[in-house]
């Protein structure tokens, strides 16, 4: 009875033995086995075997897209500090090779790739103006990802991409910018500005110009209407039997009148002072006349003196001093 207890004991315990020894591997992972510390195999997704107390799972190695962000601080060619943010994807290769270098060749492959980023990002930057980092940003991802090709390669590791996710200048030359930028569109919008003004002030003395050029056709066109409306009341009073002199007085003594009636009429009037007795008009008739001789006397050519004759006769006579 006892040895019977006792073999099923050892049954339970050799089952239990050779059950530890079955282990799984999840998808896109391979396991590192070991037996007594040396690497004996690769294990692949699904269920696998171990012997127990001899092998063991040493390590996990994942295909999977990891993504690696690294802060770089730099000077630039100019002398400006500027922190750039590397985003960096890799991924281990899925051949056995490819697993074990990963396994023994880095202990920690992060800070591996972050020592190369920092490497590159220093070296490349220092040779470019704050504005060619800014705008050559792709060439900076660009350098990042083949070196580290060229180098992780050897250690199972494929670099799928580099991204500059962020540059963040200095704060004071971050506001110098800025204002630079503002400063710019100002001026631009200055400029515009300007334009327009010029533009409008163009086209506002063209307006006047030509309302200056209408009015002034309009004067001589209602002076040309108002003489020939002269001359036709002072042929009507000739016909009347009037002298020209009388008529052309009294002619203009009712364009007077219309003259004061039509101030007269309008609500804003201002007061004129002249004086309406019988002399006074009289003396405002003759100031008429006096007026339109003088002017009539004024528009006739100078007379020629007996000497200016004599030269025009004799252009060829010499003058005796």
């Amino acid at each position: 009875m006892g040895s019977f207890v006792i073999l099923g004991v050892l049954v339970v315990f050799g089952g239990m033995f050779v059950l530890s020894g079955f282990f799984t591997v999840e998808q896109q992972t391979k396991a590192i086995v070991e037996r007594f510390g040396k690497f004996n195999k690769v294990a692949h997704p699904g269920l696998n075997f171990k012997i127990p107390l001899i092998d063991k799972v040493a390590g996990r190695i994942t295909h999977r897209v990891r993504e690696l962000e690294v802060k770089v601080e730099s000077k630039t060619k100019d002398d400006v500090f500027v922190d750039l943010l590397i985003a960096v994807q890799f991924f281990v290769q899925e051949s056995d090779e490819s697993v074990i270098s990963a396994h023994y060749k880095l202990m920690n492959p992060e800070r591996q790739i972050a020592s190369y980023v920092f490497d590159t990002v220093r070296a490349l930057v220092p040779e470019m103006p704050v504005d060619n980092v800014f705008a050559e940003k792709e060439k900076i991802a660009s350098a990042v990802k083949e070196r580290l090709d060229h180098v992780m390669t050897h250690f199972g590791y494929t670099m799928m991409q580099s991204l500059v996710n962020d540059i963040q200048p200095d704060a004071e030359v971050k506001t110098a910018m800025n204002h630079v930028n503002a400063t710019a569109r100002m001026r631009e919008a200055a400029k515009n500005e300007a334009e327009a003004k010029k533009i409008r002030v163009i086209a506002e003395a063209e307006a006047e110009a030509r309302a200056k050029e209408l009015q002034g056709v309009g004067i001589a066109r209602q002076r040309l209407a108002i003489a020939r409306g002269l001359k036709e009341s002072v042929d009507a009073c000739a016909e009347a039997g009037i002298s020209p002199e009388e008529a052309t007085k009294m002619v203009l003594l009712t364009q007077h009148y219309d003259t004061v009636s039509s101030v007269g009429a309008r609500s804003k009037a201002t007061i004129m002072m002249i004086p309406y007795s019988p002399d006074g008009m009289n003396q405002v008739g003759e100031q008429i006349t006096q007026a339109l001789l003088t002017t009539h006397e004024a528009n006739k050519p100078a007379p020629e003196s007996k000497g200016d004759k004599g030269r025009k006769s004799h252009p060829e006579l010499p003058t005796h001093s």
